[in-house]
């Protein structure tokens, strides 16, 4: 059952494209991780700006539909879960861009041999930001379907943190530089860290839920 009304179909609306936006930002992310890795660096900065620019149309977004969700006494009895949900989703997005963009101040040189395995993480992370994004949208639209997404954005989040830790362990059993070890480990907690706001979300996600049927 949806939480939306007739009068709310257009923060409905709303919300749904703000939550394209985020899908699009994770997407455009692992393409730009991709040129990078091929060296393809006028393709990578001109990803860079389009996820920029898909943050501040996502922010403005978000910010217009708590405005309308404050002033206009939308769905009040999920008000604060709403904001809630926007609010630690536009976190996701934000690392998300915020990890591109450190990519293109600090050109980390990253270990040939890694190469698949930064795919890897890259893919598994978006697949976590994916998932939720999901589960968000079930949360009001079909209820009983968020579960699945839950279980998913906690699996892929398992699974990035391997990856992680298997590239931690080969940079640091090579003879490389340690600052060049240090610099690569970096960047993979960046990426990490997207999997791991996409569970917090996902936790008040659970949260919201069992709000909805006490």
């Amino acid at each position: 059952m949806s939480i939306f009304l007739k009068k709310t179909k257009k923060l409905e609306i709303q919300i749904d494209e703000y939550l394209d936006l985020v899908i699009k930002g994770g997407l455009i992310f692992k393409l730009g991780i991709k040129c990078y890795l091929e060296n393809q660096h006028e393709a990578f900065e001109n990803y860079l700006k389009e996820l920029r620019d898909i943050e501040e149309k996502a922010d403005d977004l978000r910010r217009n539909i708590e405005v309308k969700l404050y002033t206009r006494t939308l769905i009040p009895e999920s008000r604060g879960d709403v904001l809630g949900l926007m609010e630690s989703c536009d976190k996701v997005l934000n690392i998300t861009t915020e990890t591109l963009l450190e990519f293109s101040v600090e050109i980390p040189i990253l270990f040939p041999q890694l190469k698949s395995d930064f795919l890897d993480i890259a893919e598994s992370s978006i697949a976590c930001l994916e998932n939720t994004v999901s589960g968000i949208r079930s949360y009001f639209k079909n209820i009983d379907a968020v579960r699945d997404y839950v279980t998913k954005v906690q699996f892929y989040r398992k699974e990035t943190n391997k990856i992680a830790e298997k590239i931690k362990r080969t940079i640091f059993r090579t003879e490389y530089e340690l600052s060049q070890k240090i610099h690569t480990r970096y960047f993979t907690f960046h990426i990490e860290r997207i999997a791991e706001q996409s569970e917090d979300v996902c936790d008040r996600l659970s949260i919201a839920i069992i709000k909805r049927f006490e």
